[in-house]
């Protein structure tokens, strides 16, 4: 019997709430989905066999009987498919193979110089070929490849501006699509990190937070009641071009005093440049933290300088948004000891009380790919979204 639209849409809901049920609380038995999603058993198992079929869950075996025959148990196939999670910074682009459960099973990091964009997606196709090389067999392969990339993304993947890579109306989705034949997500890096954050890392459980992508420059990513905010053309999160100085530099976005001018990276590498504190600005940070564990004081100044600007930005956030937690992450949460404490600090001295009571400030864990997990994450969705239209 030929389905109607509506019957098509509506088996299709129920696939999914099958499915998401298997994935959150696996593992689980016909009776326990039935019971939990209130369809019919008839309609559970049909559709469940629907989902062995497109191998996307799979039969364990027998679980405890609470009387009579023992169930047989459902669990997500998470190897049915990986997925491949690009992040591309200003000065370094690094990339990890999950599975679906967002399992990390190789990840690769490197430096490069900012060049042309041609030159760039150069790097980015080598790297993702040697992570499709490692991923082992399985039934659909690479699923999808996502993108996290330091700029404005539109609705449709295309990345309209990047000032920090000097890159304006860059259809990279296109020719990464066309090279591999797989699906391709382009995101803004802060989104990707805010999702990386609250599904893998310290955000999870957590409603309401805000992501800090500190690097070269300050992207933001914002997660309201448990979902990624975008805005109404997809543009939220851009604090880090909000003005903190109104006579100050110009940015490489057209305007002045940024916040990213004076608590990002750059503002490390350029004062660290004049104190002569440094001679390599590809490890400034490093070198910065190294030299500041020798007592040397002009170091230590310029990470606490640092984390005070940064703190200027995260107080208009609180007062802003009023998130329950804000999470630093990128090059300087790996400044965590010189930097969190005094960040912690100036949000206690300037945020109002009724605000500052409740929000948790932290740094990131600097070896934690949240953008790359992030951007793998939503490539997944994807996946499994199309699977189910099928």
């Amino acid at each position: 019997m030929k389905l109607t639209w509506n019957q098509q849409l509506i088996k299709r809901e129920n696939k999914s709430v099958v499915l998401q049920l298997i994935q959150n609380h696996s593992p689980l038995s016909r009776a326990d989905i039935a019971q939990q999603s209130g369809l019919n058993k008839g309609t559970v198992s049909s559709l469940v066999s629907e989902l062995i079929e497109d191998k996307l869950i799979l039969e364990t075996g027998p679980g405890t009987s609470s009387g009579g025959r023992r169930p047989v148990m459902l669990k997500f196939n998470e190897q049915a498919g990986y997925s491949i999670g690009i992040d591309l910074g200003v000065n370094y682009i690094a990339g990890i193979l999950t599975d679906l459960e967002g399992n990390i099973l190789f990840q690769k990091r490197h430096s490069y110089t900012g060049s042309s964009i041609d030159v760039t997606l150069d790097h980015v196709k080598a790297d993702i070929e040697e992570l499709i090389t490692n991923a082992p067999p399985s039934p659909y392969g690479i699923i999808g490849i996502g993108i996290a990339v330091p700029g404005i993304v539109d609705q449709n993947s295309a990345l309209l501006l990047a000032p920090n890579l000097g890159w304006k109306n860059s259809s990279i989705k296109k020719e990464i699509e066309a090279f591999f034949k797989i699906p391709v997500i382009i995101e803004n890096e802060a989104n990707a990190g805010a999702y990386g954050e609250m599904m893998f890392g310290l955000g999870k459980h957590v409603l309401d937070l805000v992501y800090i992508s500190a690097g070269i420059g300050i992207g933001t990513g914002i997660i309201i009641n448990g979902k990624l905010f975008r805005g109404a053309s997809g543009f939220s999160g851009e604090f880090g071009h909000i003005t903190i100085n109104m006579n100050g530099d110009k940015c490489r976005c057209g305007n002045f005093g940024c916040w990213e001018l004076y608590a990002s990276e750059q503002f490390l590498i350029k004062n660290a440049l004049q104190s002569k504190l440094i001679e390599d600005k590809e490890t400034c940070v490093d070198r910065l933290i190294e030299l500041a564990e020798k007592n040397e004081v002009k170091a230590a100044f310029l990470l606490e300088k640092t984390a005070a600007n940064l703190g200027i930005g995260l107080v208009n956030i609180i007062h802003s948004l009023n998130p329950e937690k804000i999470i630093i992450g990128n090059k300087l949460s790996s400044a965590k000891a010189w930097m969190e404490t005094c960040v912690q600090n100036f949000v206690k001295e300037h945020a109002m009380t009724s605000h500052q009571t409740e929000v948790n400030v932290q740094f990131s864990n600097p070896t934690f790919p949240a953008n790359a997990l992030g951007v793998g994450a939503f490539s997944v969705e994807h996946f499994l979204k199309r699977t189910l239209e099928i």
